[in-house]
């Protein structure tokens, strides 16, 4: 039976994800964490090569906070930052193509045991809740309308979850939780500024996977996002975005069946980019 990895941040590290790819079992299925692009040396030849492994059926890329800005880039809703590599998509001829695949790719995925996402879960959301919630946001990406949700999908409020919540509020605080969260408050107030470690929060604030009664506690959850932790096993949350664009490492890690398990699981690196700007 085929062996499924989970991998962390690629970001435009086309060099490092085909070094990966190559370092995986044979037969070996793979889920990309998000941050498909930017950054890195290669975001094109990144995202082709993600785009070929996922119509080969052997891959599937989860939309991560840098995908979302392309999409939103493309659509003409952003400006350009200095540090993004996203040119050569916006000006290759595959353009359309990209783009529409792209924005066709999950918020989240699950098989019933395992949760993978990009950032992180709400306190509030059980498994079954994180799926629903990262279904809407996919379905509206996925309508003729999509330009419509990009140009509201940006701020910082509301910045916690209500079940009550409706329109593109209600799609801005499921996205912010699933591409940007880190810190949170036990009832799940978020807060975006906070980049560093596991202590840099504001008073008040945790990680999000260490919120008392967090509903996933019993899921196991592999993400990415945060690569100041480097890689991360706690109990049950997996982190593999080891900095791969800031001259870490890219990482796989086999992902369990049954969610159990999980201190045995194999772990596969390759050297990541060396960026001229990293500190």
């Amino acid at each position: 039976m085929s062996k499924i990895y989970a991998i962390g941040d690629v970001q435009g590290c086309a060099p490092s994800l085909k070094a990966l790819v190559k370092k995986l079992p044979d037969k070996s299925k793979m889920i990309f964490l998000g941050d498909l692009v930017n950054r890195g040396p290669d975001s094109l030849g990144a995202l082709r090569h993600l785009k070929r492994l996922q119509e080969a059926g052997i891959a599937e890329c989860i939309l991560g906070n840098h995908d979302l800005h392309l999409l939103a880039l493309d659509a003409g809703l952003r400006q350009t930052k200095s540090l993004d590599t996203i040119d050569p998509i916006l000006k290759a001829p595959d353009r359309a193509e990209l783009i529409d695949w792209l924005r066709h790719r999950p918020m989240a995925l699950s098989n019933g045991k395992v949760l993978t996402v990009h950032a992180g879960v709400l306190p509030q959301w059980d498994l079954q809740q994180t799926i629903e919630c990262a279904q809407e946001v996919e379905k509206t990406l996925r309508k003729k309308s999509y330009k419509d949700f990009l140009a509201n999908m940006y701020g910082n409020i509301s910045n916690e979850w209500s079940n009550s919540l409706k329109g593109y509020e209600r799609l801005r605080v499921i996205t912010n939780a699933l591409t940007r969260l880190r810190f949170c408050t036990p009832n799940g107030q978020m807060e975006f500024d906070s980049k560093e470690g596991l202590t840099a929060g504001p008073k008040g604030y945790t990680p999000w996977f260490k919120a008392p009664k967090r509903k996933t506690e019993d899921t196991l959850i592999y993400f990415g996002h945060w690569s100041t932790l480097g890689l991360i096993r706690q109990s049950n949350v997996i982190g593999l975005d080891t900095g791969c664009v800031w001259g870490g490492k890219l990482t796989a890690m086999e992902v369990p069946e049954s969610g159990k398990d999980s201190k045995s699981l194999k772990i596969i690196q390759v050297d990541g980019y060396d960026h001229p700007l990293r500190m």
